[in-house]
């Protein structure tokens, strides 16, 4: 089938839709979100492909997602990490990192020591908002996770990606093509330029929050909280 994608402008009046009309809160959405990553994470990397994830997370929301993931991956069998070089000041956040710590999820600071030991990787950095350019400590970050062999899974857009136009034309992320990629709510324009397993996340919309963004979503099998989405060469899913 053929899915829509969702401009950022799109995508951030359908969040705030969703809490001023739909009355979801933040905390509902972002765990919701993470729980959605997590599920993808243990189809395309499960336990039994090694325990060892690493969980990468931005300042804003997109880390936050991570966060939530890596308490489910703890909760389903895996040995997460987190690496949180600028984080939110947000009291959601230090929830989320609370509930981390009460888990004995570790936070870890030596980046490239972190990759070489683990299976596999979350790059949770940026999301649909990110519109550049990378501020360090993300250059260096984004280049050690693009240089390294470490499967990833990128949450809402491979991190430096511009949500339209793909990935930059050079420097960090030029060559960032992760081995999996999961939409959240509905794709974003830059999937067109993806290569690879592509799942979406968002079975709470309602189908007036659908109807108004013009939204073709698919079922969601059972009790599932994705569904894989093919991506062909000319982006169409």
């Amino acid at each position: 089938m053929s899915l829509k994608a969702i401009s950022s402008k799109d995508a951030a009046s359908l969040d705030k839709d969703l809490m001023e009309i739909g009355g979801w809160s933040l905390d509902q959405l972002m765990e919701l979100a993470g729980l959605s990553v997590s599920q993808a994470v243990y189809r395309v990397h499960p336990p039994s492909s090694g325990k060892s994830v690493l969980v990468v997370c931005g300042p804003g929301n997109n880390g936050g997602d991570g966060l939530v993931a890596a308490r489910h991956l703890a909760q389903y069998g895996y040995t997460p990490s987190i690496y949180y070089p600028k984080q939110g000041k947000n009291e959601l956040y230090q929830r989320l990192k609370t509930q981390l710590t009460n888990l004995s999820v570790p936070f870890i600071d030596d980046l490239p020591v972190a990759i070489k030991s683990a299976d596999f990787l979350v790059d949770a950095i940026f999301g649909f908002s990110f519109g550049g350019p990378l501020r360090e400590p993300f250059p260096t970050v984004i280049s050690q996770i693009e240089s390294s062999t470490i499967p990833v899974l990128s949450v809402d857009a491979p991190s430096s990606w511009d949500i339209e136009s793909g990935p930059p034309k050079e420097g960090p992320g030029a060559k960032f093509m992760p081995e999996a990629l999961i939409s959240l709510t509905a794709p974003k324009p830059c999937v067109k330029y993806y290569r690879g397993r592509h799942f979406l996340g968002g079975r709470f919309l309602t189908k007036s929050i659908t109807d108004k963004y013009g939204l073709d979503l698919p079922v969601y099998p059972g009790i599932e909280q994705i569904v894989e989405v093919g991506v062909s060469g000319e982006g169409r899913l």
